[in-house]
């Protein structure tokens, strides 16, 4: 287990990665990162990098880009699995000053992540309507999104984890006013934001589920095989 004593109060932000569902004032924190000097990259993935390429325009080129390029691996059919990539969370869970880390992002030719904007899949919105079954609720349970969001707030010592939009315009004015460094008290309270996030999360699925009966999994999947065709061995 790694402890920590020598970090940076304030942070510059080279490379962030963004994935939303909410894609609300996009264009506030994009914009921002780009207008840095030098500009922060971008890396993202599905509909998000198409919303940042069409803020970006030309520049696009430049500043955006796809995860998958980054990491060699294409996505899971369905969007399954999108950013669960040891170069990802590499690039996450880095510490500055551990030449071990430093090493390992070298090995792979990973960069060191510095800031995280994601928001998760709506899943107590869609769990909350009448018509919805629970393979339908089910399929809207995010993964690689709490993952991403935990690990950049864990490590809030250089890393700023951002859920909430109304965050981008605070963020985006910090940047510019700091020459394009995040400080340790933002990012502090950024990863506060962030675990109150994913516990409640956690918490809407697990009511849920508790809410749901037997007869409700049965009647959610009209073809249940009597065989073990995906147990098998």
């Amino acid at each position: 287990m790694n402890f920590v004593d020598t970090i940076d109060e304030a942070v510059f932000v080279r490379h962030a990665l963004i994935s939303l569902f909410d894609k609300r004032d996009l264009q506030i924190l994009v914009e921002a990162l780009v207008g840095l000097s030098p500009p922060a990259r971008i890396f993202s993935t599905g509909g998000t990098f198409t919303a940042i390429q069409s803020i970006l325009g030309p520049r696009a080129g430049r500043n955006l880009i796809q995860v998958s390029e980054y990491t060699g691996q294409p996505e899971m059919q369905g969007g399954l699995v999108k950013t669960l990539d040891f170069k990802i969370y590499l690039g996450l869970l880095s510490e500055s000053y551990n030449p071990a880390h430093q090493a390992d992002l070298e090995r792979v030719k990973a960069v060191p992540i510095d800031l995280v904007a994601v928001n998760l899949y709506p899943f107590l919105q869609i769990a909350a309507r009448p018509e919805v079954n629970l393979e339908q609720a089910r399929a809207n349970i995010d993964i690689g999104g709490p993952c991403m969001v935990r690990a950049a707030a864990k490590n809030f010592l250089r890393v700023a984890a951002v859920v909430d939009p109304a965050d981008y315009g605070p963020l985006a004015e910090e940047l510019r006013s700091s020459g394009g460094r995040i400080s340790l008290a933002t990012r502090f309270r950024l990863a506060q934001k962030a675990f109150a996030c994913t516990a409640e999360y956690d918490r809407a699925i697990a009511g849920y589920l508790a809410g749901c009966s037997y007869a409700q999994v049965v009647s959610s999947y009209p073809r249940i095989h009597a065989g073990q065709c995906g147990g098998r061995p």
